[in-house]
């Protein structure tokens, strides 16, 4: 019987990555009835990350936290055993701003911290952290605070608070960090500080303005001296300190944590490699294929674990603006876009499911013969 594995990252802002992989696999069945067919919703550590976990056999562990500007919102974390997957985009990112209205200086990542820390209580001792979608730039002094670390003095949340600390205690640091293992999700490279750090690069996506930046990167800066005082190492300069507004810093810093690629270390758990084994045909996927995906995002990880396995893939997207080679080189030996069915924008917006299940019939006819 031909297998295929559906592996897609989400279409973002139209369709989870569940919905896609289902609407693939109803287009697939249109043309062959008996295809042994898998769905493995896969995401990088940014939104859909948790969903991603659930749908490979996590469980979801519901948990209020307190939300980008410190409103009470629901989410949770998804288990397996003693491990725990973490999303800050699903407790205090983006996505959580009320009214969607940006607040640069003041946003904090405490909720993700409060979700670690609701893990650790549970007793797990294997901590996934995605960090995508950050709505905050406060070098993770909110996620470090819930954890239970103690400013000196006492300041509000956000980054623009900052340079009043003088001093920061880790001794009461949440008590199962002892011996639990924190792995980041991190796709960028950016230091802390400085023209390439989070202030400067991500920050005007989060509503900074110049004069916002300026002063978002000198706190940051003062931050990181104060944790090197606190811990014996400066890590403002490690590849990765700057992601989601210096979150990355602060996990590293103060809790060692260890920054790996978000695809990789995802489809590590999600057991791709277990699943992928036998496979005719990997179907992957995003919203936009781009200069971006070829920048490990989730097809071109997707495509490089299959051939390590050497199953062919193909992949669904939106839109595509890569040319054939480009495709190849990330490993992707075809693309199908909605655009392609359908021309008028809106409705691929609106109709996504649709007509992703004719791109499903398209990839039958051409590569199972």
């Amino acid at each position: 019987m031909t297998r295929v594995l559906i592996a897609p990252d989400k279409f973002k802002g139209t369709l989870p990555a569940h919905d896609v992989a289902r609407a693939v696999a109803d287009g697939l069945r249109r043309v062959h009835h008996d295809l042994d067919v898998e769905c493995l919703p896969v995401a990088d550590g940014g939104d859909g990350t948790l969903d991603a976990a659930v749908s490979a056999g996590f469980e979801r562990v519901p948990v209020t936290v307190a939300g980008p500007t410190g409103e009470p919102v629901e989410t949770s974390y998804a288990r397996r055993g003693s491990t725990a997957v973490v999303e800050m985009a699903d407790a205090c990112g983006l996505e959580r701003l009320p009214g969607g209205v940006r607040e640069p200086l003041t946003a904090s990542s405490r909720g993700l911290g409060e979700v670690m820390a609701a893990a650790l209580d549970a007793g797990c001792r294997e901590l996934v952290v995605g960090i995508g979608g950050s709505a905050s730039t406060d070098g993770g002094a909110g996620l470090l605070a819930a954890l239970g670390a103690v400013a000196h003095p006492a300041v509000p949340d956000g980054g623009a608070a900052l340079p009043e600390v003088s001093a920061l205690s880790l001794d009461g640091l949440h008590p199962g960090l002892a011996d639990a293992r924190v792995v980041v999700a991190c796709d960028v490279d950016n230091p802390l500080t400085g023209p390439d750090g989070a202030a400067a690069v991500y920050g005007p996506q989060k509503g900074a303005t110049p004069d916002d930046v300026v002063a978002l990167d000198a706190a940051l800066g003062h931050w990181a001296g104060v944790l090197a005082a606190t811990t014996g190492a400066d890590r403002r300069d490690v590849p990765g300190a700057g992601a989601a507004g210096g979150v990355g810093f602060a996990l590293v810093a103060a809790l060692d944590a260890e920054l790996r690629p978000g695809i990789a270390l995802m489809l590590d758990l999600l057991g791709f490699a277990e699943r992928v084994h036998g496979a005719d045909l990997v179907v992957t996927g995003e919203g936009s294929l781009d200069a971006q995906s070829l920048r490990g995002k989730a097809p071109v990880g997707v495509a490089s674990a299959a051939a390590t396995a050497g199953v062919p893939v193909v992949a669904v997207c939106g839109r595509r603006l890569l040319d054939d080679e480009e495709l190849a080189g990330g490993g992707i030996s075809a693309a199908y876009a909605l655009v392609d069915v359908e021309p008028d924008v809106d409705t691929c917006m609106s109709e996504p499911a649709r007509l992703l299940a004719d791109l499903g019939e398209r990839i039958a006819r051409r590569h199972l013969a």
